[in-house]
């Protein structure tokens, strides 16, 4: 009978890091077609839309979006975050500071 050889398995870890959409988003147009893809995708998600509008000031750099937008730094980090939910005047504000336009189309 063959001896039995023992197999030693080498076990990496896999070392990931967190996507942070941001990074990509480096041109006008980059950001304008993020915010468009929300807009199109997933028109009834005022939460996502806010979120990427919040990607987008972070690519940006949110004091001098604040600051463009009339809003304190610490404001704008809540409304646009996970939990925030802006007012309307607001987005408009953020979106004029980000040098983004909203479009409506026929639905």
């Amino acid at each position: 009978m063959p001896k039995a050889s023992a197999v030693k398995v080498s076990r990496k870890k896999t070392k990931t890091t967190p996507y942070d959409v941001a990074e990509y988003l480096r041109t006008p147009e980059d950001m304008a077609a993020y915010l468009d893809a929300w807009l199109v995708e997933a028109p009834e998600d005022a939460a996502g839309i806010a979120r990427a509008l919040g990607d987008i000031a972070r690519a940006k750099g949110m004091t001098q979006v604040a600051k463009d937008a009339g809003l304190s730094r610490e404001s704008l980090y809540r409304a646009l975050s996970t939990d925030g939910n802006p007012s309307f005047a607001t987005i408009l504000k953020v979106a004029r500071a980000l040098g983004v336009r909203l479009h409506a189309q026929a639905a």
